[in-house]
């Protein structure tokens, strides 16, 4: 298996889903919680709308005007936020080919008026390398921002225990990124030989390192690392 890689990959919006929507308030910020590729041509994101009250207000018709998206549901409504589900119809040809093609993994994604970057956890180098190429053949703009590798002789340097390396490798080589999954949480933390919860503290924790590594903030204070 090759190197596994965590990219930050940057998508002008006028390029990218929602665009419309964005793009009517550029004081609205998005957040995909998370994202499911069912047909070829379309995706199904929950999607955080974040923003001043008032801009928040004309979202469901800048939704309804945005052809990009059908089948919009409003989920929560808390006021300076709002969780939708979504059906992306249009400009997701990156995201399918990064979730079928790749079999890579979207750990976040987040769009303003102007960008969008997704953090993606890819099975390996040259995965990365095809998704630039087919992008790029596509017409559109990416720009790769950031990347780590993870492999035994470098997850050091981004401060995960020698415990929260061999999870994340587990997890990407048994298919527990994959959609749909290949094993769960159960069968995985039988395979690692400890209980469901320390696993999912276990992931937690590793995913905040690798977040926090990426945007260069200081490391977590929570307790124990494990």
């Amino acid at each position: 298996m090759g190197t596994s890689t965590i990219a930050e990959l940057a998508i002008p919006t006028e390029e990218f889903a929602l665009r419309r929507t964005l793009e009517s308030a550029a004081g609205i910020e998005a957040e995909v919680e998370r994202v499911v590729a069912y047909e070829p041509d379309r995706v199904m994101p929950y999607v955080w709308f974040s923003g001043d009250e008032s801009e928040l207000a004309d979202v469901d018709e800048a939704i309804e005007a945005d052809r990009s998206v059908e089948d919009t549901t409003l989920l929560t409504d808390v006021g300076d936020e709002r969780l939708y589900r979504m059906s992306w119809v249009e400009d997701v040809t990156v995201v399918v080919h990064v979730l079928t093609e790749e079999e890579a993994t979207i750990l976040d994604a987040s769009g303003d008026a102007h960008r969008w970057r997704l953090r993606i956890l890819f099975p390996e180098r040259d995965a990365l390398s095809r998704t630039y190429e087919f992008v790029t053949n596509q017409g559109l703009q990416l720009d790769v921002e950031k990347i780590h590798e993870l492999n035994e002789d470098r997850h050091g340097r981004y401060g995960l225990t020698d415990a929260q390396h061999e999870t994340l490798v587990t997890a990407l080589e048994r298919g527990y990124y994959q959609i749909p999954r290949e094993v769960d949480m159960e069968g995985l933390s039988d395979e690692l030989g400890i209980s469901h919860q320390a696993l999912s503290e276990r992931l937690r924790r590793a995913h905040r390192t690798l977040v926090e590594d990426a945007i260069e903030i200081g490391p977590s204070e929570e307790g124990d690392r494990g």
